[in-house]
C-alpha cells in the first residue's frame, strides 16, 4: 500500500528544493515562477528504527522498508482554477494524490522573489486554498447540473443516490463558494460515500509544511506560529523544515557526515524523517513487519485492519486463503532478544480472522489457496 503525497504551494516557496532534499532526486530549482512544469515524482523510504533493530536480531539477507511517493507539483497562483499560470494542468495532477503537503514560505530573503511582493504565510495559504476550493466548486456544480437527469433514471439505485446527493451538493456549493476547504465541512460517513467519486481536492488530508531559514530551526518564528494557529483551527497539522539545510544534508555522502552536520545545525530529526512520518500518519496508516532469514520487511496497513485484510497487503491470496496468523510484537522481540526467547516467554500467539493488527506487530501468515 503506497502513500502518494502531492507537494503544492505558491511559486518560489521552496517546494522543489525540499523535494530534492527529501528524495535526493534532481528537481530544477530556480528563482522564478513556474520553474517546475511537469510534476517530478520521487520514492522515499519511510525511516523506521524498528526495522533496523529487527534486522540486527534476525540477520536477514535483505531489509525492505515501506515507502512514500512524493509528487512535486508546479507552483499555483491566484486564478489557477481559471487557468492562470499553468493552473488547470496542475490541478489535475493534485486530484491524483492521496494527501497534500502544502509548502508555505516562512522566511524573509530579499534575494528570493515573492509572487505577491511580501511574505504573509496565512495570506499565501488562503490564496492556494481559494483556488483549490474554486476548482472543486466547478466539479460539484457540474455534478449538480446533472442531477435532474440522474433522478429520472430507470435504475432505482442511480435515481435514489441522485436524490440523496441534492442536499449534500447544495451544502458543498455554499461552503466552497466562500473559499473554504471541503475537509472542514461537517459531513458524515454517508455524505462522504456519496461524493467519493468526485475526488475533491479540498477533501484530501493536508499537512502545512513551513519552510524556514537557518535561524528558525530551533524556536518558531512569527510566520510559523501563524501557520500553526491556522492549521489548528482547520483541524490540520503544521510542521517546519529548513529546505536549505535539508538540501545540504542530502548532498553529503555518508550517514556519519549527515549526523555530524545535523548536530552542528541543531537538528535532532531530519526533515525527511519528520515529513515522511507525518505524511504516513496523516492517512491513518500503520506498519507491521515480516521477519525471516531471507528478508525483514515493513508493510503498510490501514489502522483498524483485521488480520486477513493486513495479509492481503502482501498478496490477495494471503487474504483469500487466510487461516491463522502467528504474531508477536516488536517490543517483545526487543525485551527478549530473539525470536526463540519470545516463544519461550509465551509471547508468540496464534490469532484468527477477527484479530485487529497493531502497529509494530511481527507476523507470519498461514494461508491455503
Amino acid at each position: 500500500m503506497a502513500l502518494n503525497c502531492g507537494i503544492v504551494g505558491l511559486p518560489n516557496v521552496g517546494k522543489s528544493t525540499i523535494f530534492q532534499a527529501l528524495t535526493s532526486a534532481p528537481a530544477e530549482a530556480a528563482n522564478f515562477p513556474f520553474c517546475t512544469i511537469e510534476p517530478n515524482i520521487g520514492i522515499v523510504n519511510v525511516g523506521d528504527q524498528r526495522l533496523s533493530k529487527i534486522a540486527e536480531i534476525i540477520g536477514p539477507q535483505k531489509v525492505i522498508p515501506t515507502i512514500v511517493e512524493f509528487v512535486d507539483i508546479a507552483g499555483l497562483v491566484k486564478g489557477a482554477s481559471k487557468g492562470e499560470g499553468l493552473g488547470n494542468q496542475f490541478l489535475g495532477n493534485i486530484r491524483q494524490v492521496n494527501a497534500i503537503v502544502h509548502v508555505v514560505r516562512c522566511f524573509d530573503d530579499p534575494n528570493v522573489v515573492h509572487v505577491h511582493g511580501e511574505v504573509n504565510p496565512v495570506d499565501d495559504i488562503e490564496t492556494i486554498n481559494m483556488e483549490l476550493a474554486l476548482a472543486d466548486l466547478e466539479v460539484v456544480q457540474r455534478k449538480q447540473a446533472n442531477l435532474p437527469k440522474l433522478m429520472k433514471n430507470q435504475n432505482k439505485e442511480i435515481s435514489s443516490k441522485a436524490k440523496m446527493l441534492v442536499p449534500v451538493l447544495e451544502k458543498l456549493v455554499a461552503h466552497l463558494e466562500q473559499g473554504f476547504a471541503a475537509r472542514i465541512l461537517e459531513l458524515d460517513k454517508d455524505d462522504l460515500e456519496l461524493i467519493r467519486d468526485l475526488n475533491l481536492i479540498t477533501l484530501k488530508p493536508t499537512l502545512y509544511l513551513c519552510n524556514v531559514d537557518e535561524d528558525s530551526v530551533g524556536e518558531d518564528n512569527e510566520y510559523v506560529k501563524a501557520v500553526k494557529d491556522f492549521a489548528e483551527k482547520e483541524g490540520s497539522r503544521a510542521i517546519k523544515i529548513c529546505g536549505k539545510l535539508e538540501s545540504e544534508i542530502s548532498a553529503l555522502d555518508s550517514e556519519e557526515d549527515k549526523a555530524d552536520f545535523m548536530e552542528a545545525a541543531g537538528i535532532e530529526v531530519s526533515g525527511l524523517e519528520t515529513l515522511t512520518h507525518e505524511a504516513y500518519n496523516m492517512l491513518g496508516l500503520r506498519t507491521y513487519f515480516t521477519a525471516g532469514v531471507k528478508e525483514v520487511r515493513a508493510w503498510t496497513f490501514k489502522n483498524g485492519a483485521k488480520a486477513p485484510e493486513a495479509a492481503g497487503v502482501i498478496h490477495t491470496d494471503f487474504e483469500r486463503g487466510f487461516i491463522k496468523a502467528e504474531i508477536y510484537h516488536y517490543d517483545d522481540l526487543i525485551s527478549n532478544g530473539s525470536e526463540a526467547k519470545v516463544k519461550e516467554a509465551g509471547k508468540l500467539r496464534m490469532e484468527g480472522k477477527e484479530y485487529v493488527v497493531k502497529d509494530g506487530d511481527i507476523i507470519h501468515f498461514r494461508f491455503n489457496v
